[in-house]
């Protein structure tokens, strides 16, 4: 029997409640999920037909970056619609934007180094800097400041000559707020000034809500040697399981990540990316239609939640509410756990994304209407009971 195969790296990672929650769904009908943050609607047309008819030719590996016609295109969509300036040498197309985390860390963080990470933020961010031992260092988000970040937070969390970058997320997962122009003006004269790079997550960038507006960092000027932006079709398209995302930022960078690439899944799936080609031809009432019903879903569950006492704040951006449940004295995980046994509704405990998040839970709006209103409904009864 083989001892101490399992590396420290491993065994120190955090574990995630996501698993979890998939496996009481699978096993318990009734239960309703609010956890996951996976689109329920179906792909574009043109995604599903486009598999059908490059599924003969789609049997062999891309280049490592991406299929060129693909690169083209989204730089041309970075262009016109998030004021990106690139062309397709300034692009690569990865396994979900998730790869993309991996691998530009991969290529701009040694052993020792440190990165700065929302929290609470995108649980992910986290682990991937410790599996490449480097340091998550994380910069507050606080509820009283709508979870805007502290531009003094971000300055005070900055190690000279250890800290090599930040991570920023908007729309934001999980407090579904969407991050300020002038925001964004701040954090980037910080790195700027500190010569740090800015890896900005945008992958929930076209859903955002009211008087919210999406602003990509890269478009300020002067940025384009210190953002690399990612985004994904995974959202947008409602393509998760096509695992297909994308960066884009100085050629340098993106050069390095292509020499990685090839070490970690030589290439994004073929057929996955055909069909993105034909995502990004979609029209946009494919997008504003989805939209339109999260925006629906997001503002319901917001007045349910505030009807039961938890206070939240007015969905801005993704398909996320964080609500605060420390008024009833319970955990995070202990709330969810609760709500899980009780009202048969999965969702996650706040520090499954940071220690900050204690106090509040995530609850997915990416599900039917209907599920959301029973779920509600089945919560209200249970915070009642707990009161």
């Amino acid at each position: 029997m083989l001892r101490n195969i399992i590396s420290k790296r491993e065994s120190e990672l955090p574990p995630s409640m996501i698993g979890r929650i998939v496996k009481a769904a699978q096993k318990d009908k009734k239960i309703i999920s609010l956890g996951l943050g996976e689109p329920d609607f179906l792909p574009p047309s043109k995604v599903i037909r486009s598999v059908k008819r490059n599924a003969a030719k789609a049997t062999h590996y891309t280049p490592t970056e991406g299929i060129a016609e693909l690169r083209k295109a989204v730089a041309k969509k970075l262009r016109s619609e998030n004021g990106i300036h690139g062309n397709a040498d300034n692009v690569i197309i990865t396994n979900g934007s998730n790869e993309s985390i991996m691998i530009a860390l991969m290529c701009t963080i040694d052993p020792g180094e440190e990165v700065l990470v929302p929290d609470p933020g995108f649980m992910d961010y986290r682990p991937i800097a410790e599996i490449l031992n480097g340091y998550p260092m994380p910069y507050k988000m606080s509820e009283e400041n709508g979870f805007e970040p502290n531009p003094d937070t971000i300055k005070e969390a900055i190690n000279s000559g250890k800290t090599k970058a930040i991570i920023i997320n908007t729309p934001s997962n999980p407090a579904g707020n969407v991050l300020k122009r002038k925001t964004l003006e701040e954090i980037a004269d910080i790195a700027v000034d500190n010569n740090l790079l800015i890896i900005s997550d945008e992958a929930y960038e076209k859903f955002v809500y009211g008087s919210a507006k999406h602003v990509s960092i890269a478009s300020l000027n002067g940025l384009q040697d210190n953002v690399l932006t990612l985004q994904s079709f995974s959202k947008t398209y409602a393509m998760t399981g096509f695992r297909v995302g994308y960066s884009a930022g100085p050629e340098k960078i993106i050069n390095a990540m292509k020499k990685v690439h090839i070490y970690t899944s030589i290439s994004a799936p073929t057929i996955s990316q055909f069909a993105a080609i034909d995502a990004l031809k979609t029209r946009k009432s494919y997008i504003e239609n989805a939209r339109k019903e999260y925006e629906k879903r997001g503002l319901f569950l917001h007045k349910r939640l505030e009807e039961m006492g938890l206070s939240c704040n007015t969905p801005e951006g993704a398909f996320y509410l964080f609500p605060k449940i420390s008024n009833l004295g319970l955990s995070s995980d202990k709330f969810a756990g609760l709500m899980l046994e009780k009202a048969k509704v999965a969702m996650l405990p706040g520090t499954e994304f940071g220690k900050y998040g204690e106090g509040f839970v995530r609850l997915s709006y990416a599900t039917a209407y209907e599920k959301i209103i029973e779920a509600a409904d089945r919560m209200e009864k249970a915070v009642k009971s707990m009161k």
